[in-house]
C-alpha cells in the first residue's frame, strides 16, 4: 500500500458510498483512462476475469463459437471462453517474448475458415508484464476481421513504442487482485477506445437493468462491478504505479546483472522499443531437473517460487480441445522459474535468492 489509500476508503465511509457507484468509482475510472492515454475508456469490475467475460460478449461470442486464444497464460484467460459456451482454439507461443505465436495464430485462423468455422475473437496475453508482438497480431487481427481481446492483466505499466499496453485491441483488460503490481484486493477493468464498448460492460456488469422506473431486464446481466471501497484503494494505488513498476524493474536488473553469465540460465529481454512493467521475473535453466532442485532448495529456505504457467493445452479441463503447438511454451513450463518479485523485495532479498540459486548451480 502506499500512504493515500485509507483517505479514500475513509471518503467512502464519511459520504456514506460503499455500493459499487459512488465518487471514487469514477475517479479510479479516470485515472485508469488518463494512465493508459491513446484515447481509451475505462469501467471498473470486480475482476480482470469478468472483464475478459464482458469483453468477449460484447464482441458477439455466444455458444458454438470458437476463440482463440494464447495456451501459454493463468487459466482465467481461457475460462470465460467457457462461461459463454463457445470453443478454446489454443495456440503457442514465440521465442521472442513468450507470448502468442503471429505465425501459429495465422494457421489457426486459416485452418478454422476452412473447416468453416471463423473464429469470433483472439486473446492475447501480455504473459508477466512483457507485450506480444502488438505489429503483427494486430496486421492479423484487421486482415482477418478478427477483433483482439488483449489481456492487460499482468502488464500494467509496459508498453510498446511509448504506447501502453491495455490500448492496442479491440478491448484491453486489466487485473487488481492481490498479486499484480498495483490491488484493489480484488478487482479488475475493461479499457477501450470505444465508448459504446465501455458503456456497454457497465450496462452487464451492473444486472443488465433497462431505462425505467421499474426493475426491468431485456438481457442478461452480471454483478460484476467495483464498489466504491475498492476503488478508493485503486486510486491510491494508481498513485504508486509507477515507484511499484521501478521496483520490479529493479529486481529483474539485480537478478540479470548477476546471472546472465551463468551457463544454461536465460533471461526474458524486451525486443526494441518495449518496456516491460516486469511484473515477475522469471528465469529459463538447463533442464526440469535443474529448476526443481533450484525450487527445491529455494523452498528449504522458505523462498518461494513456481514453474511458470502450465500451459491451457496441456490442463486436463482443456483436454481434447483444438490447438497449434511447437512446443516452445510446453519447453518453456519444463525448464521456467518465476522468482520472488514482489515490490517490497529489498536488494538484499534478491541477492540472497541469487547466492541461494548459485549454490545449486
Amino acid at each position: 500500500m502506499g500512504n493515500t489509500e485509507e483517505k479514500y476508503v475513509k471518503q467512502a465511509f464519511d459520504t456514506n458510498w460503499v455500493a459499487p457507484l459512488g465518487p471514487n468509482v469514477d475517479s479510479f475510472e479516470v485515472a485508469i483512462k488518463d494512465y493508459v492515454g491513446s484515447g481509451v475508456h475505462a469501467a471498473a469490475l470486480s475482476s480482470g476475469t469478468a472483464a475478459i467475460h464482458l469483453a468477449l460478449e460484447i464482441l458477439g461470442v455466444s455458444a458454438g463459437d470458437e476463440v482463440l486464444c494464447q495456451s501459454f497464460t493463468f487459466s482465467a484467460s481461457a475460462n470465460p471462453i467457457m462461461y459463454l459456451g463457445a470453443t478454446p482454439i489454443f495456440v503457442d507461443s514465440e521465442s521472442e517474448t513468450w507470448n502468442i505465436s503471429p505465425e501459429l495464430l495465422e494457421k489457426a485462423i486459416k485452418e478454422r475458415i476452412k473447416l468453416g468455422k471463423k473464429p469470433k475473437a483472439i486473446v492475447a496475453v501480455h504473459l508477466y508484464g512483457m507485450p506480444y508482438n502488438v505489429k503483427e497480431i494486430a496486421r492479423i487481427s484487421n486482415e482477418y476481421d478478427i477483433p483482439v481481446v488483449e489481456d492487460s492483466a499482468e502488464a500494467l505499466g509496459s508498453s510498446v513504442d511509448g504506447v501502453k499496453c491495455s490500448s492496442f485491441g479491440a478491448i484491453g483488460i486489466l487485473s487488481f487482485n492481490g498479486n499484480k503490481i498495483i490491488t484493489t484486493s480484488g478487482g479488475g477493468a475493461l479499457v477501450s477506445k470505444k465508448k459504446e464498448y465501455k458503456d456497454q460492460s457497465v450496462f452487464l456488469a451492473t444486472q443488465a437493468r433497462d431505462n425505467a422506473p421499474h426493475y426491468q431486464h431485456s438481457h442478461v446481466g452480471y454483478n460484476y462491478r467495483m464498489s466504491n471501497i475498492l476503488a478508493g484503494i485503486g486510486r491510491g494505488q494508481m498513485e504508486v504505479l509507477d515507484d511499484r513498476v521501478n521496483a520490479r524493474r529493479a529486481n529483474f536488473e539485480l537478478y540479470d546483472d548477476n546471472l546472465k553469465g551463468i551457463d544454461g540460465i536465460e533471461l526474458l529481454y524486451e525486443p526494441e522499443g518495449y518496456f516491460s512493467n516486469r511484473w515477475l521475473s522469471c528465469i529459463l535453466t538447463p533442464s526440469f531437473e535443474v529448476r526443481e532442485k533450484i525450487r527445491e532448495f529455494l523452498l528449504e529456505h522458505n523462498i518461494e517460487s513456481r514453474p511458470l504457467w502450465k500451459p491451457m493445452h496441456m490442463q486436463p479441463i482443456f483436454e481434447g480441445y483444438p490447438s497449434y503447438t511447437n512446443g516452445t511454451s510446453e519447453d518453456f513450463f519444463e525448464r521456467g522459474l518465476c522468482l520472488p518479485s514482489g515490490s517490497n523485495l529489498d536488494s538484499k532479498d534478491v541477492l540472497r535468492v541469487i547466492e541461494l540459486i548459485k549454490t545449486v548451480l
